[in-house]
């Protein structure tokens, strides 16, 4: 008998590595992980029975806290603070793309509604001219008469 399997996307958050694994693919050690964990330095997925699942970024996070480590004698409390920051920035530069779209999508709006103004208040003002009432003071040309006006005189 077959099982269907789940149809599973897989990216690069995707918890897949055992830590052994996940050990030989970041070149360490698998107790140097579970320190790291301890600490809060990289914390891995887990199963359901407690087991640690190591993600491909997880991996890359390791290789990253060894680098700073090994190379740039960064002490973990130091690399702790490293990974927070860089997580919050991250965080931020999300945020700033979902407000630059949002304010895209505000100025496209605003165009079309400003373009729609133009157009109606158009469409209001050829209204309002179309209806004057031109019955009420008719005016015929005459002729090409011109007439000067001059002001009463004042009496003295």
């Amino acid at each position: 008998m077959t099982h269907a399997r789940q149809s599973r996307e897989f990216n690069e958050l995707t918890p897949l590595f055992v830590i052994s694994v996940a050990a030989e693919l970041a070149g360490m050690h698998a107790q140097t992980l579970r320190s790291y964990d301890r600490e809060g330095l990289v914390s891995p997925g887990r199963t359901a029975a407690g087991g640690r699942r190591y993600s491909q970024r997880d991996i890359s996070l390791l290789r990253e806290v060894q680098r700073l480590s090994q190379e740039e004698g960064v002490n973990r409390a130091g690399i702790k603070r490293i990974i927070e920051l860089d997580a919050q920035v991250l965080a931020l530069q999300s945020r700033l793309d979902e407000i630059s779209d949002d304010l895209a999508v505000t100025h496209a709006r605003l165009r079309d509604a400003q373009a729609h103004a133009v157009t109606s208040v158009a469409d209001a003002s050829a209204a309002v001219h179309a209806s004057y009432r031109r019955d009420l003071v008719p005016w015929k040309a005459t002729g090409s008469a011109i007439i000067t006006w001059a002001p009463p005189k004042r009496r003295s």
